[in-house]
């Protein structure tokens, strides 16, 4: 049944479900015979309006148009959603409902909701409003406890109806994630925590058609938002829909940057329409109706949030191959698989001068605590530019300014941050210069400046405060303990960049066993190539092969299937949306029509191999001059997806926020180190030694902008362009459309194509 006839089929099933139907305290079999009954009519009836000609426009404006049907199929106090008890967690956890009226896929459209026990009297199985069942599992409803209060581990004090609602965006990868429960983890932090399922590169319906191109995989997100928030304000779910946190590691926390990125913009209502969400509605004259119906008011629901922390957030897609090859190319000792990639870096190094240039980039002085115009105060708001000059700034490939300025004080400060955390450590093993173990005491008398001391020069072997949990919920999120090296190579490096060993760790998903691409030990000579990219595990083009593209037998081919299929993305898809643009979380922060979170933090590795720093400086950016309470961490030996480490937490930092921002809370602080007794048990140091580039004096650090680009260089995973990938990388199946799997996308790689090809066209597969 195509899709035309499964929305004519749900809307004549509501018609007759909402005329035979009493209240919500209707019997489970008359609702079962009157379902049966509309999917009998709603069969007949479609078969006999097959013929109906009806736009996918117009098939929303039918779906939305039924309000009250989508209010009562949404309302979980007519769903009979099974909750399951946890006596360990004391908490309970609802099993995955639909979130939507109108699925492609129903087991990748739910959501499901975990409570703490402490908000729930038990659950009412009968409907008549009373608890009946208060531990094991049952179908029916929360009782809930609006007077018990739950204090934090933090010291943060919640209710029922005040208590944060943590949402988990899985897409790893940009994939699709079926419906699965939510965890415990947070039941004991008195948070409301929500897992759900979306539809990713993957997804396919049974016709064949592909259906998990952008930006469905963010629309079922925002679709569960509004589930939750919906029922909360019917008293279905504990929580307050004012303090909603978006969470997620890699795709995942792409999705979770771009979530609180887009909070509530009308470019995505008409999708959220189409999978019959609730609380977005197109009136006749095609406006939007944001109002759900709670105790006979209209009341506004939104898919907007208070708060975001995402962990190696994979975007924003639309700068990413620009940005890339300009953290590449300032490091002037980087080994670029093939002269044609090489060329490639330096054209699109320009383009990002360019781009970011053109963007009018200011940052408040004061705001992000450095003086970037040098004149001895923090006074001032600056303007971001990079400029260019060979000759003086030949250490970088002539590349300079306030903007990259301001990127090496964040890089500076985040390693500052985590020398300021080592007082957190608990079980790490001490060396002296010799490589002499210390002894109990002697660890006992370190200041913190010892420990930074040591660090910096190598002088430790890291214990498990190192890489602990924290991080997001829904299972957790894999930590990291990347070594902080860099590369080694051949040539001479620049005054201040550092020598070392790229970092250990495993490698990315798609890097063959030669090593990271375009590090040392990542290059081959050979024509060996690698097989196309898939949307479960995508390339990482060329690297690891001296050969640019096994896909394409010349640059003019090549150059035809960017064009082909970046006109089609332009063109727009059935809403008229180019959904490149879609997925880009710079256009909607601070925009008109946009919604922006009161605080957000990104923590990425400092030696990320998945994406430039420049991704997570920019959005930064853009969120102060919006308003927002922005931090950015890159975190020292992080590995990708870096944990919360030494004191550090997901729940610390919410509790911290909530004391900041909600009126009557807590303040809430980290609480005091109480420092290190005893020295751990490892035999000898395995830290990086990085005295000969980084100068610690007073608890600041310094480096040079060189030698941060041979840092970042370190953890090179990726080939140029990285992203758009010339044989198709995983982020390709981002962006196809319904009948093709893949699609290029990158607009500016186009451009630096068509403005160069004949030069490039020679060096290509060369």
């Amino acid at each position: 049944m195509n899709k035309r006839f499964r929305i004519l089929s749900f809307m004549l099933a509501l018609s007759v479900i909402l005329a035979g139907c009493s209240d919500k305290d209707s019997s489970s079999e008359s609702n079962t015979e009157n379902s049966s009954s509309a999917e009998s009519t709603a069969s007949s009836s479609a078969e006999a309006d097959s013929t109906a000609e009806n736009d996918s426009n117009s098939e929303a404006s039918a779906v939305s148009s039924n309000k009250s049907g989508i209010e009562s199929a949404l309302n979980l106090a007519n769903m009979n959603a099974e909750w399951t008890y946890s006596d360990s967690a004391d908490a309970w956890t609802m099993a995955s409902v639909t979130a939507v009226t109108n699925p492609e896929i129903e087991d990748e459209q739910g959501v499901s909701v975990c409570v703490p026990g402490a908000y729930v009297k038990g659950i009412d199985t009968t409907g008549d409003g009373e608890a009946d069942t208060t531990s094991g599992t049952a179908n029916g409803t929360l009782v809930i406890d609006y007077d018990t209060k739950i204090t934090s581990t933090n010291g943060q004090v919640y209710t029922a109806a005040t208590a944060p609602v943590i949402i988990n965006t899985g897409a790893a990868g940009y994939s699709e994630q079926s419906n699965q429960n939510a965890s415990t983890t947070y039941a004991a932090e008195g948070y409301i925590n929500v897992a759900c399922g979306n539809r990713g590169k993957q997804s396919t319906i049974s016709d064949g058609t592909y259906t998990g191109d952008a930006p469905s995989c963010l629309v079922d997100q925002k679709n569960a938002v509004r589930f939750v928030k919906y029922n909360i304000l019917l008293g279905n779910l504990p929580g307050s829909v004012d303090y909603f946190v978006s969470t997620g590691g890699s795709g995942g926390g792409a999705h979770a940057s771009m979530l609180a990125a887009t909070s509530n913009n009308p470019d995505f209502y008409d999708y959220e329409i189409e999978a019959g969400a609730v609380g977005v509605y197109k009136n006749e004259d095609g406006s939007y109706s944001t109002t759900v119906t709670v105790n006979g008011e209209e009341v506004e629901l939104s898919d907007g949030l208070w708060g975001c922390m995402a962990y190696s957030a994979i975007t924003s897609l639309q700068e990413a191959d620009m940005a890339m090859a300009f953290e590449y190319y300032m490091d002037t000792t980087y080994d670029f698989n093939t002269d044609f990639q090489k060329q490639m870096a330096e054209y699109l190094s320009a383009e990002y001068m360019e781009y970011i240039n053109s963007k009018g980039l200011t940052v408040s002085e004061s705001t992000v605590g450095f003086d970037l115009n040098g004149d001895g105060d923090t006074d001032d708001t600056v303007d971001l530019t990079i400029e260019y000059d060979a000759d003086s700034h030949s250490d970088t490939n002539g590349y300079y300014g306030t903007y990259v300025d301001l990127y090496l004080a964040e890089f500076e400060q985040s390693l500052e941050a985590y020398l300021e955390r080592l007082a957190y450590t608990e079980d790490w093993t001490w060396f002296d210069e010799s490589g002499t173990a210390l002894s109990d005491d002697e660890v006992a008398a370190m200041t913190n400046a010892d420990k930074a001391q040591a660090f910096i020069e190598g002088r430790y072997a890291k214990g498990s405060t190192g890489s602990s949990s924290g991080g997001p919920g829904g299972g957790g999120m894999p930590g990291g303990d990347n070594g902080g090296g860099f590369p080694g190579g051949d040539g001479e490096k620049p005054d201040g960049a550092p020598d070392g060993d790229m970092p250990s760790g495993e490698k990315p998903d798609g890097a063959p066993d030669g090593g990271n691409g375009g590090g040392p030990g990542g290059h081959s000579d050979d024509d060996s190539t690698e097989e196309v990219g898939t949307p479960d595990a995508g390339s990482t083009q060329g690297v690891g092969s001296g050969k640019d593209s096994g896909n394409y037998a010349s640059f003019e081919d090549m150059l035809a299937a960017y064009q082909a299929d970046i006109a089609e993305i332009e063109a727009g898809d059935e809403y008229g949306k180019n959904i490149v643009e879609l997925y880009d979380p710079t256009n909607y922060i601070g925009a008109e029509g946009t919604d922006d979170p009161t605080w957000t933090r990104i923590l990425m590795d400092a030696s990320e191999g998945d994406i430039s720093m420049f991704n997570s400086l920019n959005m930064q950016i853009l969120w102060l001059n919006a308003g927002t309470d922005a931090e950015i961490e890159w975190q020292w030996d992080g590995g990708h997806v870096p944990s919360e480490i030494l004191g550090d937490s997901l729940p610390l930092y919410v509790d911290m926020m909530y004391g900041k921002y909600a009126d009557g809370a807590v303040k809430v602080e980290k609480a005091a180190a109480s420092g290190q007794t005893a020295n751990g048990t490892a035999s000898e140091a395995t830290g990086k030694d990085l005295s000969d580039w980084v100068t610690y004096k007073d608890g600041k650090v310094s480096f040079s902008l060189a030698a941060a680009a041979a840092y970042r260089t370190a953890g090179a995973s990726k080939a140029i362009p990285g992203f758009d990938v010339m044989d198709y990388g995983q982020e390709d199946y981002v962006f196809g459309s319904s009948s093709a799997d893949a699609r290029h996308w990158d607009k500016y790689v186009l451009k630096v194509f068509e403005e160069n090809a004949d030069t490039l066209k020679e060096l290509f597969n060369s």
